[in-house]
């Protein structure tokens, strides 16, 4: 039986209601006047005055757009070592992504970070099948902020990947040029004929959570029938999500394979939002978590440790949302008003688990690739 996780659900088209209000923060995480969150001694280090004070560098890998001016990433680096001052934060941003620590795994060579930040369940399950021994430690219980976590956003039964925050996949579309399709099937309609963009599964988040989001709609049996049809009303498939947002900001098509969150990014003054609507085919979207996983062959455990609870803490959670425009892995985050004005949950919420995807993932992929790009 296909295993599917249902999430909160809220009305179609509803916002989510979250309370706050937007604000700032002092360098230890301590908000300030106007944050909306109520306390901060709960918001810093989750460190007792039983532990040693921490030291070391500690290299997180990740994705490029966790880095940079203003991403969460740089936010994250700035409050953790303003909170220790003994401690440096870099950040490595590998070009084959998880890919590289297992072929590095498999080499035997030594693994040079200490954490890995963007993991995602597909990942994690081609990490375990392709590896004698795991690449990540077991780090949930050892988390104080562990009872915290969504528990419907955790993807690893053993505890060692760790949502930090998750992203709906849904469609945006321009209202102006077409009506919101409905269901999966509407989008088969000569009315929607050349009017979908979407994403490569093999190398895209979104897109293999798109075609994830099919499997689960039309079934294994069925789903490579739903993409020849697909094909055959005009879809078209780029590498990555930015081309593909590109391509639908250019009016290439009227609708794009994107997330829910979008308008959050996308409003404001001169701003046209009838060309930012989420559809929620099925009154559905796919969750897509993002988990962050101690590496079993890191120097600095502990280290590791205290960063993955610093990121789970409430104002943490409500500046990596806004900043990476995903909704929080934990239940207490304070959002801003403004975010929890534009970010749109569905009705309902499906994803495969760990199990689900065990031993299916890469064959489905290999499959949809074959047939739908050519290799």
């Amino acid at each position: 039986m296909e295993r599917r996780t249902f999430f909160k659900t809220v009305g179609a088209g509803t916002v989510v209601a979250l309370a706050g209000c937007s604000g700032s923060q002092t360098d230890d995480g301590t908000p300030t006047e106007g944050t909306g969150t109520e306390t901060s001694t709960q918001q810093t280090s989750t460190s007792t005055s039983t532990e040693s004070v921490p030291s070391g560098s500690l290299t997180v890998a990740t994705y490029d757009s966790f880095t940079g001016d203003g991403s969460a990433g740089n936010y994250l680096k700035s409050q953790f070592e303003s909170r220790y001052s003994d401690v440096t934060v870099e950040f490595t941003t590998p070009e084959n992504g998880i890919n590289q620590y297992i072929q590095r795994k498999q080499q035997g060579a030594s693994i040079d970070a200490d954490l890995f930040v963007g993991l995602n369940t597909g990942e994690l399950v081609r990490a375990d099948s392709e590896l004698e021994t795991s690449l990540f430690s077991q780090s949930l219980s050892d988390l104080e902020r562990r009872d915290a976590i969504n528990p419907q956003l955790e993807i690893d039964p053993d505890g060692r990947a760790v949502p930090y925050d998750t992203g709906y996949i849904s469609l945006v579309y321009d209202e102006g040029n077409i009506e919101e399709p409905q269901t999966f099937d509407d989008l088969l309609k000569s009315e929607y004929d050349n009017a979908l963009i979407t994403q490569n599964a093999q190398q895209s988040d979104p897109g293999r959570a798109f075609l994830l989001w099919t499997i689960d709609a039309k079934g294994e049996d069925d789903y490579l029938d739903y993409w020849s049809k697909l094909q055959d009303n005009g879809v078209k498939i780029l590498e990555d999500w930015q081309p593909a947002y590109n391509a639908y900001t250019n009016e290439e098509a009227p609708m794009v394979v994107s997330y829910s969150t979008d308008q959050v990014y996308y409003h404001g003054e001169g701003v046209d939002m009838s060309r930012h609507q989420i559809g929620f085919l099925n009154d559905q979207g796919y969750a897509n978590p993002e988990a962050m996983a101690r590496f079993a062959d890191t120097d600095l455990p502990d280290l590791a440790r205290r960063f993955m609870d610093f990121v789970l803490q409430p104002a943490q959670q409500a500046e990596i949302a806004v900043r990476n425009v995903q909704f929080p892995a934990v239940t207490d985050a304070n959002l801003p008003e403004e975010f929890s004005q534009y970010a749109y949950e569905p009705p309902e919420a499906v994803t495969f688990g760990y199990e689900r995807l065990q031993g299916n993932v890469d064959t489905w992929i290999d499959d949809w690739a074959r047939q739908v790009v050519g290799y």
